[in-house]
């Protein structure tokens, strides 16, 4: 009898327990890709209360359309609000600030949250997290490489150059100095990992001689370049951190990868060498150990892409203060 009362009192509280989830406010956020699941149900979960809940999903589930206008637009731009909302990658909408129609469709909105960095990809490759997204894909923890350095100098470098690209889109002149001939000049080529200066000295060079032209190029914009860093500093943008708002992409096929993927082999070879040394002769149990070692291993192209430890940067603090408001604008 007791056992049969345990048991109908356990499934009285089960079903008072979906009775009361199934009464919690669902929002849904629309988002621009597969990937982005991921990453904004990271952010959202933390906001998920007894009264809250959000689901993540592309934003259509007739077709399969995907991406931001998609995400902001397609049939759901009059519906975002108290129960729908989008989040999506800033782009380069974030720093135009109103000055092109996409940035205020953006910005104008307030049921659309943005990552202020350029992507998803750009917290990804939050410089701080690099060394964990190595130990996680090698299962080694030296560090033989400083990811924080590289990616300051990198961006210190390329700063004044992306500053003026910015100028250009804010005066409309997009097809002047677009952003993928922008890539083209802040590409870090032949990276020496054990000697990163050479490569990075050659792009300071690249960047330079392409800055003297673009000063010839374009005499109207002295007095209008200093005003304008002092806005994008407002907004989050510094010579230190100029890598989070270049292409998300471009950042981490072309920046990134040249210097993790290097890391990685290093770290993986140094493993597999001390499992040999270690073994002493005994080949079976050196097979046994680096296969062991091998199977726990992943590609470091997976784990960078399910990398969450970029909570700490500021851009991030900007993304939930954001989340914030909109939660208080919906109550």
């Amino acid at each position: 009898m007791k056992s049969l009362t345990a048991n109908l009192t356990s499934k009285y509280l089960e079903a008072a327990r979906n009775l009361q989830k199934s009464k919690r406010k669902k929002i849904v956020a629309y988002v621009e890709s597969y990937d982005d699941i991921f990453f904004w149900r990271n952010v959202l979960s933390e906001y998920e209360t007894e009264d809250r809940v959000f689901e993540v999903m592309l934003p259509s589930r007739v077709d399969l359309s995907r991406g931001k206008k998609t995400a902001l637009m397609n049939r759901l731009g009059e519906s975002l609000g108290t129960y729908m909302i989008a989040c999506v990658d800033a782009d380069i909408d974030y720093l135009m600030q109103g000055a092109t129609n996409s940035s205020r469709q953006m910005l104008g909105n307030p049921y659309v949250v943005h990552t202020y960095a350029y992507a998803i990809e750009s917290f990804q490759c939050y410089a701080p997290s690099l060394h964990d997204v190595c130990v996680m894909a090698t299962l080694n923890d030296r560090a033989i490489f400083d990811f924080e350095t590289y990616l300051r100098d990198y961006s210190e470098i390329i700063y004044d150059i992306f500053v003026w690209a910015i100028w250009l889109y804010r005066e409309r002149r997009f097809t002047e100095f677009p952003l993928t001939t922008l890539n083209n000049f802040i590409t870090v080529e032949k990276l020496n990992i054990h000697n990163p200066a050479p490569a990075l000295e050659k792009l300071r060079k690249t960047v330079n001689r392409k800055m003297s032209w673009m000063q010839r190029r374009y005499p109207e914009a002295r007095g209008k370049l200093r005003p304008l860093k002092d806005e994008l500093a407002q907004l989050g943008l510094h010579p230190d951190n100029t890598y989070l708002f270049i292409q998300g992409h471009h950042l981490m096929d072309n920046v990134v990868a040249s210097a993790i993927e290097p890391v990685c082999t290093v770290l993986r070879r140094e493993r597999e060498k001390e499992i040999k040394n270690l073994s002493d002769g005994h080949k079976l149990q050196m097979d046994n150990e680096l296969a062991c070692y091998q199977h726990s291993q992943f590609p470091v192209s997976q784990i960078i892409r399910r990398n969450t430890e970029f909570r700490s940067s500021e851009l991030y603090s900007m993304v939930r203060k954001h989340v914030e408001r909109l939660l208080a604008l919906i109550g």
